[in-house]
């Protein structure tokens, strides 16, 4: 869900939060009083006492949200069925302040599965992505964001997530959508 409206929330904990776009871990304590200014993929930006905060989807009940339900993956799925779902779960992944999934802003450069090694029916997933700018302070809250939920996949055992930068990336990269979206024709 997206909203241009703001949501106001009152925190029932105390909550770790990520502050956008430094990227730093902080925690809000019980009590605290925002707005819900984004709600993507599982996460939730929110504004509080003038600051933009991300909070995780598994923190959702923080903000009297319910956490993403658990995924399911068929018995005895194949790896396009994996990857299927592992695309899906990209398109999960938003920045903070951009109301895009990665996919669509172009960032996810590859993904690739492959089988365990050393665990019968347990895969790898390999995946290249970029950041808009290379000093943007979400870079790394990103990159765990992709891993966390691709790891979310069952028999996935492992996701390795790379942060590159060549090629560059740029607006063409994006889906048509994706620059309608934000009028970058």
């Amino acid at each position: 869900m997206y909203s241009r409206s703001s949501e106001p929330v009152r925190f029932e904990r105390d909550c770790s939060a990520v502050l956008v776009p430094q990227g730093e871990v902080v925690n809000l304590p019980a009590g605290s009083v925002g707005y819900i200014t984004q709600a993507l993929g599982g996460s939730y930006t929110v504004f509080v006492e003038g600051n933009l905060f991300r909070i995780a989807g598994k923190d959702a009940d923080a903000i009297g949200k319910e956490p993403p339900e658990p995924l399911q993956l068929a018995e005895g799925a194949d790896d396009d069925a994996v990857e299927q779902l592992v695309w899906k779960q990209l398109r999960t992944c938003f920045d903070p302040e951009i109301p895009i999934n990665v996919v669509d802003l172009g960032l996810v450069y590859t993904a690739t599965i492959t089988a365990h090694p050393e665990h019968a029916g347990h895969r790898l997933v390999h995946i290249d992505m970029t950041l808009t700018a290379p000093a943007c302070g979400m870079g790394d809250i990103l990159v765990a964001d992709v891993r966390d939920k691709i790891e979310m996949i069952p028999t996935v055992a492992e996701a390795d997530v790379d942060l590159v930068f060549e090629p560059p990336w740029g607006r063409h990269m994006m889906s048509e959508a994706a620059r309608l979206e934000t009028g970058m024709l």
